[in-house]
């Protein structure tokens, strides 16, 4: 079972930026797909951004324009960068790491909270 380990985090003023990391204990070329979700209290964990092993990238309409994926090869981490910070993008956002073709080989990270606020 990979270990993913995320940072960048925290609290920031609306049309601010924030960068999150995310590290697999092993070379991120053994997934399918990486990405990162997000869920707030009551609501359904939501797709975010995903880039694929040849490094197809994809991003929700709620961030386009706002939000980019990629991978740091050097250093063996999928990043998300978030500009344009809403109030809105408040959430635990999760690195997720796909293996295979299918949720059931996914594995996940233990979340890190973002906060947009002024």
């Amino acid at each position: 079972q990979v270990h993913l380990v995320e940072s960048g985090g925290g609290l920031v003023q609306p049309g601010g930026s924030l960068r999150l990391s995310c590290a697999p204990s092993e070379t991120i070329f053994n997934f399918n797909a990486m990405g990162w979700y997000r869920q707030t209290p009551g609501k359904e964990r939501e797709l975010v951004a995903v880039i694929s092993r040849v490094g197809e990238a994809n991003v929700a309409d709620s961030v386009k324009g706002r939000f980019t994926i990629s991978r740091d090869y050097s250093k063996n981490t999928v990043i998300l960068q978030m500009n344009g910070l809403k109030p809105e993008d408040t959430a635990v956002y999760y690195c997720n790491a796909r293996r295979g073709t299918t949720a059931l080989s996914d594995s996940w990270g233990q979340g890190t909270q973002v906060t947009v606020s002024s």
